[in-house]
């Protein structure tokens, strides 16, 4: 995989931004668990912790206090990417954040260039990765631009009720704002569901409302005329909500509950979805989640995966 993509697809890192202004919707527990499924799958993922709570460094079992290292340290002091990702999971990295990340976008107001820091940061290893996902803050600021400046892709965690989708309209204008001023390649690719119950009505009427959105998208020049609606959605779970508290994915903490079947799937639709038509591949095969060792102090990282080596050098696993 880490070679070629779906078997026939030139090695090309896609890096994927997953934002939300709007607190509490499963930026956090979208990142974690994609990017573990995908790292399960045999792809080479890289996660970028950009929110100073640091909530995607404690759920992948990382305490920020104890962290010098990480994405202020990219920001604000420049420094190299490959030296301050972690190892977290067999074919895991991480980009944590600690707390002083805080005061970044204070300190990024009078850099030059200060939006695209990130993303010239990440260009000198992009080609060690097949996908960069990227927990964006609560927030459209100096971080989320980075953000926004280094990916191509953006996905949308929304819950479905009338006050998730306070804020949607001003998210697309920041997007399509970004892909005018800063990154023409940006697009929305896909809004995913959090946290719905299709017992009730109004989850199925907010989904038909945002569908109705994005259909009048469709033939313009928008940054969202590709999105839809990811055609799984993330039902209300509890495993979900207790698996961050033992530093743990859903794989590793309950890997039969509906929330650990829903991110397999979302994985599955992330891993087909052609960069360019969004369009999932429905001859895929479903993925195998196997079982992910969890590091700790003692334990080396060569036992979980071989150094990052060059896609010429990397093999493509068996998927079936």
């Amino acid at each position: 995989m880490s070679a070629v993509l779906n078997g026939n697809t030139p090695h090309k890192m896609r890096t994927i931004a997953v934002l939300n202004q709007k607190g509490g919707v499963g930026k956090t527990t979208t990142v974690a668990n994609t990017a573990a499924a995908l790292a399960a799958m045999g792809a080479k993922v890289v996660a970028i912790d950009l929110d100073p709570q640091a909530h995607l460094t404690i759920h992948l079992g990382l305490e920020p206090q104890t962290r010098e290292s990480g994405s202020y340290e990219i920001l604000i002091r420049q420094a190299k990417f490959e030296e301050q990702i972690l190892l977290v999971r067999m074919n895991l990295w991480l980009l944590p954040a600690n707390i002083n990340l805080v005061g970044a976008e204070s300190e990024l107001v009078s850099i030059v260039g200060r939006e695209t820091i990130l993303r010239e940061a990440v260009q000198s290893s992009e080609d060690r990765f097949d996908y960069c996902l990227i927990d964006c803050p609560p927030s459209l600021g100096l971080l989320t631009l980075n953000a926004l400046a280094a990916a191509e892709e953006v996905l949308i965690p929304l819950q479905p009720h009338f006050l998730g989708l306070q804020g949607f309209g001003k998210l697309l204008q920041t997007i399509e704002l970004v892909n005018k001023r800063i990154n023409p390649n940006l697009k929305v690719k896909g809004i995913l569901l959090c946290m719905f119950d299709s017992r009730a009505s109004l989850p199925n009427e907010v989904k038909a409302d945002i569908e109705q959105f994005l259909n009048n998208a469709r033939g313009t020049d928008s940054a969202w005329s590709q999105a839809r609606i990811l055609p799984v959605c993330i039902r209300k779970n509890i495993k979900l909500a207790e698996a961050p508290s033992y530093g743990k994915t859903i794989f590793e903490y309950e890997q039969d509950c509906h929330g650990a079947e829903d991110y397999k799937k979302v994985a599955e639709l992330i891993r087909d979805m052609a960069p360019t038509s969004g369009t999932a591949d429905p001859e895929a095969p479903p993925i195998e989640i196997k079982s992910i060792p969890q590091p700790n102090s003692e334990t080396p990282a060569s036992e979980f995966t071989q150094p990052i080596s060059s896609p010429e050098e990397q093999e493509t696993p068996d998927l079936s």
